[in-house]
């Protein structure tokens, strides 16, 4: 009998037993459906999996590891939707661009004081961007280490840690970039000071510099004049507002935006190059032919050169323009890019012998990032390099010297004769001490060069005076006689 309700909880109902028919039904097993398109088909009863059937030990590690990356997956998401940044995260992260910014503005001074101390003439604000050129530079490999330039690039573990990276020349220099420079310009003012030299009393020091005077009068380079004359600066002006074309030679000619590069600040384009290379090989041809100079027979010109060298190996008076003949800036690239064969430049000396030249003038593209000039100077005996930044001229020796081998084998059927010669690279080459006038500085190097100075008279606080010269000179394809 049940036990009356109770007042505290509801009723609960009491379960009905299932009558004997069905509960005979559920205790027997289903039976599985037949249809009359399946009764012919043997019944399908299910099988334990059998041992081939089971998955492989590489299986289930794939398996398990695409779980274990889901799962991270989804915790980093997590994360990244419910962590929250410190009150103060904001305000530390500009405290520690400050300190880094006010870091390298000091590092930045320091080493412009030094180098200030050394000789560099600009301001702050050049040498700046002179920093990023050099790091764009040294970045490309294009910069070594010598005995008057300091190589800057970042060391091995750099690398691998993965501080250096290739950078842009608007980005700036790097701070790591300036550490090494610093660190490198402070242990050289910490470095033992060399033995004094002598030091002349004031009577001494009046007769040298008269000396010298007298002896750069009459033998060395004269110094460049600060401006041009003024309706010749006033001529440049109206040239530089001028639309279309503005100079033609040969096959070159240069434009109003082409011109427009010789401004202040401006790297210098092909256009420039070549038509102030093709101005220099002009005066060359012209010199040549009225000195009866321009046949060569059998190898021997008739001033006695063989092999390129003059007989006695005499140097030519300083104001004769010697022979010489200047390849144009795509024949570096074609050097390089494609080789002697591959790129047909025996025909680029098929009207000519380059071995009855004084010298071959090259100016040299590296990386489309600086320009240089270079020389094969058949009267010395040497390969030359000439670079305002001091660029590894290693790969320019070597790519010349393998053109010489070629040009001799492919002209003379002989290899060239390198007795005697030399790899020249001076080291009071002009330097420059920003980023924009390599290209002037290569220029001047060529027209030097294809007068036979040994050395130079210009420097980089002549670079704003020779732009505005070259433009002038373009303009009436002509060189003025101040040098």
């Amino acid at each position: 009998m049940a036990p009356p309700p109770s007042p505290h909880f509801p009723p609960v109902p009491t379960p009905r037993r299932p009558s004997p028919s069905k509960q005979a039904s559920l205790s027997a097993p289903p039976k599985p459906p037949t249809s009359k398109a399946t009764s012919s088909s043997p019944s399908l009863t299910p099988f334990p999996p059998m041992l081939s059937q089971m998955p492989t030990r590489a299986e289930v590690d794939a398996t398990r590891a695409q779980i274990e990356r889901r799962r991270r997956g989804a915790s980093a998401q997590s994360i990244g939707k419910h962590s929250r940044q410190h009150i103060y995260a904001k305000v530390h992260q500009a405290k520690v661009r400050d300190v880094r910014k006010q870091d390298r503005i000091t590092m930045q001074k320091e080493l412009f004081a030094i180098k200030r101390a050394k000789g560099y003439t600009s301001d702050f604000k050049t040498f700046k961007g002179y920093m990023s050129y050099r790091e764009l530079l040294e970045s490309q490999e294009l910069l070594s280490s010598s005995r008057s330039l300091t190589d800057l690039r970042p060391k091995a573990q750099d690398q691998a840690s993965g501080e250096s990276r290739r950078r842009s020349f608007g980005d700036g220099p790097s701070d790591q970039f300036f550490e090494r420079a610093l660190k490198i310009a402070r242990d050289t003012l910490n470095s033992p000071k060399p033995i004094r030299p002598f030091v002349p009393t004031p009577e001494q020091r009046m007769i040298r510099e008269k000396n010298e005077e007298i002896e750069r009068r009459l033998h060395g380079p004269q110094p460049l004049p600060e401006s041009l004359p003024p309706a010749d600066d006033a001529e440049v002006a109206q040239l530089l507002s001028k639309r279309g074309l503005i100079s033609k030679i040969a096959r070159e000619q240069v434009t109003d935006k082409d011109i427009a590069r010789l401004r202040p600040h401006q790297w210098l384009n092909d256009e420039i190059i070549n038509f102030y290379g093709q101005m220099i090989l002009t005066r060359s041809e012209e010199a040549a032919k009225a000195l009866g100079q321009s046949k060569a027979v059998n190898g021997v010109s008739i001033n006695g050169a063989v092999n390129g060298l003059k007989k006695g190996g005499a140097r030519a008076p300083k104001d004769r323009v010697l022979d010489i003949h200047y390849f144009s800036t795509f024949f570096w690239s074609k050097l390089i890019g494609e080789g002697y064969e591959k790129a047909r430049l025996a025909k680029w000396t098929k009207k000519f012998d380059i071995f009855s030249k004084d010298a071959i003038l090259i100016p040299i593209n590296h990386n489309n990032s600086h320009w240089t000039g270079a020389a094969i100077n058949f009267r010395r005996k040497r390969i030359e390099s000439y670079d305002s930044m001091g660029m590894a001229r290693e790969v320019v020796f070597k790519h010349l010297r393998e053109y010489l081998d070629c040009e001799h084998r492919n002209k003379k059927k002989t290899p060239f004769d390198f007795t005697g010669w030399i790899n020249y690279a001076p080291d009071d080459t002009p330097q420059q001490e920003n980023g924009w006038d390599c290209g002037v500085f290569t220029c001047q190097f060529l027209e030097s060069l294809s007068r036979g100075q040994e050395t130079f008279n210009f420097s980089q606080r002549d670079m704003n005076y020779l732009r505005r010269r070259m433009i002038w000179e373009i303009a009436h394809t002509t060189f003025r006689d101040e040098s």
